[in-house]
């Protein structure tokens, strides 16, 4: 539909309801209150029309639709991607469509058909499904820093070093370093000149030799393989819980969200 007569429509629905359901400006459309309670209560019956659009396609033998999920970058880049990757070349009717997000986001909300999560962040009465093993943490610096500096040996060294840190909505500020320490888990205060909200730009500090960085084994692997990162006090890593994809009970899974979930799931 074209903007002018989905414009058309809307103003029809404003007269007809008798409520103004968007703020119209010459730069911008938004919703009104009575817009956004609109949405949450029409959002799921539109999901499941798409959905069922998708399956009528699926009766021609080629599975289609789209999937929205929220994760977080870390998620997306080393469990989600990789994993979907063949499910995509192989099935070019289905979409995906990953909206990376450090936030606990309201996937019914926000009409998302799935989340990505650790286990210990998600609602308990969405259906859960586990995709990627428990986390290990480490932490690794750049061969140049050790150079410059001494390599710390037990957690409490780490006051004497440059902390590269990642800030997350979740944790109300940076993400605590956590370590095992006699069977006990430890925070450790760290601090440094750098702190950013993307894992990826904390990785490439520590690459450039700006700091030591806390990060999943997974994610710094590839530069702990070639040598532009060295890991140190492996002996105290503390491991997470591994990340499931999470969605509604209520959701009418179209036949390319169970592919995308099969895809995923952790066998």
């Amino acid at each position: 539909m074209c903007p002018s007569p989905l414009s058309q429509t809307l103003r029809n629905l404003e007269e007809r309801l008798d409520l103004k359901l968007l703020n119209r400006t010459t730069r911008s459309v938004t919703t009104t209150e009575a817009g956004d309670r609109l949405l949450e209560l029409v959002g799921p019956a539109l999901d499941d029309i798409d959905a069922g659009l998708a399956e009528l396609h699926s009766l021609k033998g080629k599975p289609a639709g789209t999937v929205r999920i929220t994760a977080d970058e870390f998620a997306v880049s080393t469990v989600l991607w990789p994993a979907l990757q063949p499910l995509l070349r192989d099935h070019p009717d289905i979409k995906v469509e990953l909206s990376v997000d450090y936030g606990l986001v309201d996937i019914a909300k926000e009409r998302f058909d799935a989340g990505v999560r650790r286990a210990g962040l998600i609602a308990k009465d969405m259906i859960a499904v586990p995709i990627c093993p428990p986390i290990r943490m480490v932490v690794v610096g750049s061969p140049d820093y050790f150079n410059r500096h001494t390599p710390p040996q037990k957690p409490q060294d780490l006051v004497a070093h440059n902390a590269i840190n990642l800030r997350l909505p979740t944790q109300g500020g940076v993400f605590p370093w956590l370590f095992q320490v006699r069977k006990k888990e430890v925070k450790t205060h760290t601090e440094g000149q750098l702190v950013f909200n993307s894992i990826l730009q904390v990785l490439q500090a520590a690459k450039d030799g700006m700091g030591l960085a806390y990060l999943p084994e997974a994610l710094a692997q590839p530069g702990l393989d070639d040598g532009s990162l060295i890991s140190v006090l492996d002996r105290y890593s503390h491991t997470f819980p591994g990340y499931h994809l999470y969605y509604t009970s209520r959701r009418k899974a179209s036949t390319a969200f169970a592919m995308v979930v099969d895809a995923l799931r952790l066998t």
